[in-house]
């Protein structure tokens, strides 16, 4: 078994509690899915958000889906790079699979999907 890394963005439409929890909790849950990763699989969740996202930690989007309170997490926000995409909340899951890490499959929603493009891109097009 591996611990691998899960990367995950998705722009979140307004800076409240609402559009964060909502954001964070869809892409955690296609992130699992997307990957068949069982929530008991889940070493720790670092979630990062750009500067003009703070009403809320999204961490606390794990608590509503129910998830194990020991799970370890932890909130920072993104480096404030001038050009870089805005209200954007990026997850990176670290879970222990049965996959290698090129198996891995990364998501990104709305928005963030620039991201992978841009990612895709730098790497000549690899995943």
């Amino acid at each position: 078994m591996w611990c691998c890394g899960i990367r995950g963005a998705v722009t979140v439409p307004e800076n409240n509690r609402e559009s964060i929890i909502a954001a964070a909790k869809g892409l955690l849950e296609e992130m699992v899915q997307a990957n068949g990763v069982e929530v008991d699989d889940i070493a720790t969740i670092i979630f990062t958000t750009t500067s003009d996202l703070n009403a809320e930690f999204p961490a606390a989007a794990t608590r509503e889906l129910g998830w194990p309170q020991q799970l370890a997490l932890l909130c920072t926000h993104e480096m404030n790079v001038p050009g870089s995409l805005p209200q954007c909340l990026r997850i990176l899951m670290l879970a222990n699979t049965e996959k290698r890490p090129e198996g891995i499959t990364h998501v990104y929603l709305g928005e963030a999907k620039r991201l992978k493009e841009k990612h895709q891109h730098q790497l000549g097009g690899r995943k």
